[in-house]
């Protein structure tokens, strides 16, 4: 059985994650620059990194592999880990894929690019119940698809 790493320092699904990783039982990193308040499980072990730029993106792409999930809404770390092999899950319930991520790079570049010009441009939409909902349904999804039993 995988792990599941969370890229914590933004991700407003961390209560999610767990009760779906404690049900299958499941391991999970909670990875972040800060200590991160997390259920009393031997599953679930919050890892504080450094503080820095990418630092917590670099210790969860270092470690994930074929049969991980990550979750992050993190375009250039769901890059990394996808070439890695594993699974990657944004927080509002949407899988990154190899089929998918270099549009969503073309797309954060763009972005980029227009703020650096003084363009307005409108940030993600915020957290609804249905993109929480998406988000259990699609984690639970890919736990059975990597073969873990209730």
């Amino acid at each position: 059985m995988g792990i599941i790493y969370i890229d914590a320092d933004a991700c407003s699904v961390k209560n999610e994650t767990y009760k779906v990783a404690i049900r299958y039982s499941w391991s999970v990193r909670v990875v972040a620059n800060q200590p991160v308040k997390t259920p009393d499980s031997p599953l679930i072990v919050c890892i504080e990194v450094d503080d820095g730029d990418d630092v917590a993106d670099d210790w969860i792409a270092e470690r994930c592999v074929a049969g991980d999930v990550v979750v992050t809404s993190d375009i250039p770390l769901a890059a990394r880990c996808l070439d890695n092999g594993a699974r990657v899950l944004g927080q509002k319930g949407e899988e990154f894929t190899s089929e998918s991520i270099g549009g969503a790079l073309a797309g954060r570049a763009l972005s980029q690019e227009l703020r650096e010009m003084n363009v307005m441009t409108r940030g993600p939409r915020p957290m609804e119940p249905r993109d929480r909902s998406r988000f259990l349904s699609k984690l639970d999804n890919i736990l059975v698809a990597l073969g873990a039993n209730r």
